[in-house]
């Protein structure tokens, strides 16, 4: 056995009955959680969407000058990107979008405003999950899988 197939290969279960369980959820389960983590990215970029123009103030008080320039981006990131992850559609650069977005947003909220990691935590777990997307693409249940290509 190589070590790439020891790599890839599961570990057996502890319970083998739970693997009759495991295995039939493991494509439904990445799929929920990649819908899931879409359809709540475009419900927080929808206020930035309708008012793009919006956050000018905050991305600058940031340092992204000019804000005329990121806010939209901002908005746009976070609404359309949510749409591209939701249905699994160039996940990956739309995941890597949205992984940068949430790793300002915990320097916003860890740094800048001071809170720490209690006040970063959520954007750090958001930003883990965007950043598993990134790397892995979207699954089988997705428009990506049904086009037969990825980014």
């Amino acid at each position: 056995m190589t070590d790439a197939t020891v790599s890839t290969s599961r570990p057996r279960a502890i319970l083998p009955a739970l693997e009759k369980i495991y295995l039939p959820l493991d494509t439904f389960a990445e799929t929920l959680l990649r819908v899931l983590c879409g359809v709540l990215l475009v419900t927080h970029g929808y206020g930035k969407i309708v008012n793009p123009f919006g956050a000018v103030g905050m991305v600058e008080s940031l340092g992204f000058y000019p804000g005329v320039f990121w806010s939209p981006l901002l908005a746009a990131t976070e609404f359309f990107g949510g749409i591209l992850i939701a249905i699994g559609l160039l996940t990956r650069p739309a995941a890597f979008a949205a992984t940068i977005v949430l790793l300002v947003t915990v320097y916003f909220h860890g740094i800048v405003q001071g809170e720490g990691l209690g006040g970063a935590e959520k954007s750090v777990l958001w930003a883990a999950i965007l950043f598993f997307f990134a790397v892995r693409g979207a699954n089988s249940q997705s428009v990506d899988a049904k086009l037969g290509k990825q980014f």
